[in-house]
Formats: structure tokens, sequence, C-alpha cells
């Protein structure tokens, strides 16, 4: 198998935990033209998040995703609430997490939590940044896939 290649067919299984709906378009239409071979998945806010990563009620059959990019202000259960669950869960605290930051304090509002994400990319804004925020994930990705961690 070749090493960036994340499961046996190459397809990342993206979770995109984000509340806005025209957000969630952009970033669906955009990550079809990315070179990588991907199947986004969206939810619209932590409850559901968490239904999909435990594979729960509608999500049962949902595949376990490779990478999961959380914008942090969710309504309801918050994003720093699906980080900590995620994190505190063995079973699942080896996926990726990719924080959708909107502003430099981003990171800092996270760490401030006393949570560590795996990545922080700032979320774009106009189309034109999507190029460079696809870019941004697809390195990380195979970063990722080429160094995973020692077990």
């Amino acid at each position: 198998m070749d090493s960036r290649e994340p499961n046996m067919d190459g397809v990342v299984d993206i979770l995109l935990v984000e509340p806005n709906p025209g957000d969630t378009r952009l970033f669906s239409e955009n990550f079809k033209d990315a070179k990588l071979l991907n199947t986004v998945h969206s939810v619209s806010n932590g409850e559901l998040a968490l239904e999909f990563v435990h594979q729960r009620n509608e999500y049962e059959d949902a595949p376990r995703p490779d990478i999961i990019l959380l914008e942090p202000q969710l309504p309801g259960t918050s994003g720093m609430d699906v980080l900590a669950e995620l994190k505190a869960d063995h079973s699942l605290a080896d996926i990726p997490v990719v924080i959708l930051t909107s502003s430099d304090m981003g990171e800092a509002i996270v760490k401030r939590h006393d949570l560590e994400a795996d990545c922080y990319i700032r979320k774009p804004v106009a189309p034109e940044e999507f190029v460079e925020f696809i870019r941004s994930l697809e390195e990380f990705w195979f970063a990722i896939v080429k160094n995973p961690a020692e077990e």
C-alpha cells in the first residue's frame, strides 16, 4: 500500500463539523476540486458530531472519520466539548482533529480550555482562500499518513 493512502481504498473520510450551511457548501464544493480523494460528511452541531463518531442513531452505518474538521463555536455541545470527548475516548483519540479558527485567537481559546488539537488552520473567508486551505489540509494529512504515530 502506498504510504499516502489512509485506508485500503485510498479514500479519506472527512467529518466536517460546521454550523453554517453556506460554509458547509463551500467546503464540500472545494473538496470536490481537490486532488485528495475524499468523502466529506458534514454535521451542523456537536451532538451530531458525537453521534457520527460513535456511530449512533442515524449514523450507525457511518464510516470512522480519518480526519475531523471542527469549528469550535457550535450551537449546543461546543467544539471544545467535542474535542475533549474525542481526546478522552481511547478508541477515538487517534483521529486527527483540525480546529478551524476564524481568527488568530482561535488556537489560544482552545488551549485555554486545556485541550490540544492536532492542527489549527485558519478558516477561509473568501472563495479564493479555499485553495490555500485545501493545500494546508493536504500537507497536514500527508504528514500524518507518512509519519504515523509510533505504536
